[in-house]
């Protein structure tokens, strides 16, 4: 049987080669996409190869990076074109397969294995897209090509920008296990340092460990990882119509000044959880309890959670439930920085609950009423059209549709 062929496209410098596109003064500018430092997101998002090769990395400081590369332009992001060009980006992976798995906003993988009779191997296909999205949008990107997603993703890494690596099957121990091990998908700080003090210091040192012994310093996550190692990946790339099955809905916003008291968070809490409200709606699910992330402004964070008496799609009870978490867990040592609220413990919206003889079920019911009016009124007209008066004047929340971003999260099985 022949191998899959699979494919991990990553484009290069996303946000700052899209910058560029849209204003070619920029080419060959170093050049930085920065969060705004008056509304607390000031660290570089991305950044232009020139600017890479006078040492701005991403996660920098604004200020840290002026100071490596005086002279660096500071580009603010414009988060609805980065997804119109990741959209027109993968029109063009779905013209050679429909298995198109994304992996944030800038990566996807693909499975081209019943292209290969039309388009040729997975170097050749590789080659066409790049060519493509070169030609078309003007952007660059870098793709491996291997017969799993975890050493195709090793590949789109090794060669930057505009290129194409592949790693075969007959050809990859030589290439991949002198990798340090940090390079292997899942392997972050804190498991890189714990792989490290026990001289696990290359992917090849970590395919060589015996298994039972990463079970027993990581867990079952141990075991992946070493099948990783041993190129023993063999989790499928899903179809481009694919849905997770959702396990919670949250929202959360960095604020762009320390809320102080109580008021404050509330009418935060409240307009987070108008989406949330929303985005259950449409899930056709309810929230069976609501947990709450609190970060304070010396970057500490803590969780709380509770459950809820009835399933509900409601802001208000969302709101209200995390705003009880907040006021008897929350200490006020410090002002608070960012919130996180979240449904959990989802439920179909459609699903028979247990009515509570103690409670006002009308009152309840004419609210949902309300509520879904509301919903209606805003998905027609926009979130503004409506609102509660609570939410009038300024909420210390940037608004800029940095929320339409995916963030890369866990790779599918």
């Amino acid at each position: 049987m022949a191998d899959r062929i699979i494919l991990h496209s990553d484009l290069n410098c996303f946000y700052a080669s899209v910058e560029v596109n849209e204003n070619p003064k920029l080419r060959d500018q170093a050049i930085a996409v920065c969060g705004s430092t008056e509304e607390r997101h000031g660290i570089v998002l991305t950044a232009s190869y020139p600017a890479k090769r006078r040492g701005v990395k991403t996660g920098m400081a604004n200020w840290q990076a002026l100071r490596a590369c005086p002279g660096l332009i500071c580009v603010p992001p414009h988060y609805d074109l980065y997804v119109k060009y990741s959209r027109l980006v993968r029109n063009i992976y779905l013209r050679y397969t429909d298995k198109m798995e994304p992996y944030g906003m800038d990566e996807c993988w693909l499975d081209v294995s019943g292209s290969r009779q039309l388009h040729g191997d997975g170097t050749a296909i590789a080659e066409e897209i790049r060519k493509a999205v070169r030609d078309e949008l003007g952007l660059t990107v870098s793709i491996g090509v291997s017969f799993n997603k975890i050493f195709a993703k090793l590949g789109s890494d090794m060669k930057k920008p505009d290129a194409v690596t592949t790693l075969p099957r007959d050809d990859w121990k030589g290439r991949i296990w002198p990798l340090p091990v940090s390079e292997l998908l899942y392997v972050g700080p804190a498991t890189t340092r714990k792989l490290m003090s026990r001289n696990i210091l290359t992917i090849g040192d970590l395919a060589k460990t015996p298994p039972e012994l990463l079970h027993d310093w990581f867990g079952k996550n141990g075991i992946v990882l070493w099948r990783f190692a041993n190129g023993e990946d063999n989790s499928r790339v899903m179809q481009n119509d694919y849905e997770a099955p959702i396990k919670s809905v949250g929202h959360g916003i960095t604020c762009s000044c320390d809320l102080r008291d109580n008021e404050s968070v509330w009418r935060v809490m409240l307009e987070l959880s108008q989406d949330i409200g929303h985005r259950l709606r449409v899930y056709g699910l309810a929230a069976m309890g609501v947990r709450l992330a609190v970060r304070s402004n010396d970057l500490s964070g803590s969780q709380y959670q509770t459950q809820l008496s009835y399933p509900s799609q409601s802001p208000m009870e969302i709101a209200q439930a995390a705003r009880t978490l907040f006021l008897t867990r929350y200490s006020w040592n410090m002002p608070v920085r960012s919130l996180t609220v979240t449904g959990i413990n989802l439920v179909p919206s459609d699903q028979p609950t247990q009515l509570d003889m103690f409670g006002d079920e009308q009152r309840r019911m004419r609210r949902q009423k309300l509520e879904d009016c509301v919903d209606e009124i805003r998905n027609r007209f926009g979130k503004r059209a409506i609102f509660s008066a609570a939410l009038m004047g300024e909420l210390n929340m940037p608004d800029d549709g940095r929320h339409e971003v995916t963030m890369p999260g866990m790779m599918y099985s």
